[in-house]
């Protein structure tokens, strides 16, 4: 890491993010995989329904009672377990970059453990970024969004009027779809904080708002190359799928077998949602590390800091208390003598970061 530690652009960003991608592949690959097996084992099933004896409809485009009812039993048993799957794979890839950005050499076991202790805190603050982050401003936008509607219906309204209800309205949207990606963009850097200085979920957001000033426009280009990049492999994916669905018709295929027909395409299509899914995710992350880095070295001096830690000439900074099942800060217990210095005798350097 040490001849990383000085501000970097967004080019010698995405260069690092690309050599650490390429470098650790099977680590980021497998923390990213191991966990969504567990999804893509349980879609299997859920397709296999279509063609158990008794329950697969004989008229294509119907489901039948039995069918609705056991897709309903999935979706209510899978979400909880997505949820969970999302945290590991999420917190893994960010606990593995910030590892081997600091030049360790971490397992997919070891990467996964650590999240393990921390879990809570981790799936808190997904679920807290995404309300503050998604549903505030859909909430918000939907309050004054469905009145217009009320008032667009009514049969007193003129078209003039209709007009500007609908403009309103669809400018309603676009300004909660600003917000809603500035408010993702401010709380890019949390789940690195939340890894990396044992903070709260809270104290995460509130950390990522403060650091993300001034580079959320450099993270907001990374997400559009990644998107673009996921784009592009989403394609190349879909070009087996797309050559089966145009050959089956001239192979012959009846109704009478379509339901096995639509099973096979779509395990196919989940195979090939989940390779992509294992292929992008770490690059995003990764980048969200290095950007998390980046701001602490502009704004904190953290390359002089780590310098002198590496010299043992400052302790390591103190870590939050341990989390509760909220994310939220537990009061520690109490010091045993020598502990109000962390453990390390009194340490007065001629020039830290923090008297600067």
């Amino acid at each position: 890491m040490d001849n990383q530690l000085r501000p970097l652009n967004l080019g010698e960003i995405l260069d690092r993010t690309a050599q650490l991608y390429r470098r650790n592949f099977w680590l980021f690959v497998g923390t990213a995989a191991l966990p969504l097996l567990i999804v893509f084992a349980l879609a299997i099933p859920a397709g296999a329904i279509f063609i158990i004896p008794g329950i697969a409809s004989s008229r294509a485009g119907e489901l039948s009672p039995a069918q609705i009812g056991i897709i309903a039993l999935i979706v209510i048993v899978a979400l909880p377990i997505y949820l969970a799957v999302y945290v590991y794979s999420y917190a893994g890839i960010t606990q593995a970059t910030v590892s081997v950005h600091l030049g360790e050499k971490p397992t997919i076991r070891a990467t996964l453990k650590s999240v393990h202790t921390r879990f809570w805190t981790y799936l808190w603050y997904l679920l807290l970024q995404g309300i503050l982050a998604a549903l505030v401003p859909m909430v918000v936008a939907m309050s004054i969004i469905v009145p217009l509607i009320y008032l667009m219906s009514r049969p007193d309204v003129d078209l003039g009027s209709r007009f500007a209800l609908g403009f309103l309205m669809v400018l309603v949207g676009v300004v909660a779809f600003g917000a809603i990606v500035w408010l993702t963009l401010s709380f890019a850097l949390g789940m690195a904080a939340c890894v990396v200085e044992k903070k709260t979920a809270w104290e995460s957001l509130v950390r990522s708002w403060h650091l993300s000033q001034g580079t959320r426009g450099r993270i907001f280009v990374t997400n559009l190359l990644v998107a673009a990049l996921a784009f592009a492999i989403g394609m190349a994916l879909a070009i087996p799928l797309l050559i089966l669905v145009a050959v089956l018709p001239a192979a012959g295929i009846t109704i009478a077998n379509s339901s096995t027909t639509l099973v096979v395409t779509e395990i196919l299509r989940v195979a090939l949602d989940f390779i992509s899914k294992v292929l992008l995710a770490p690059i995003y992350m990764i980048a969200a590390v290095l950007f998390y880095y980046d701001q602490r070295i502009r704004k904190e001096g953290f390359d002089i800091e780590w310098m002198m830690q590496r010299a043992g000439l400052t302790p390591p900074q103190p870590q939050s208390g341990p989390a509760g099942i909220l994310g939220l800060a537990q009061t520690p217990s109490a010091a045993s003598p020598g502990d109000s210095t962390g453990g390390f005798g009194p340490v007065t350097p001629p020039d830290t970061v923090e008297e600067r």
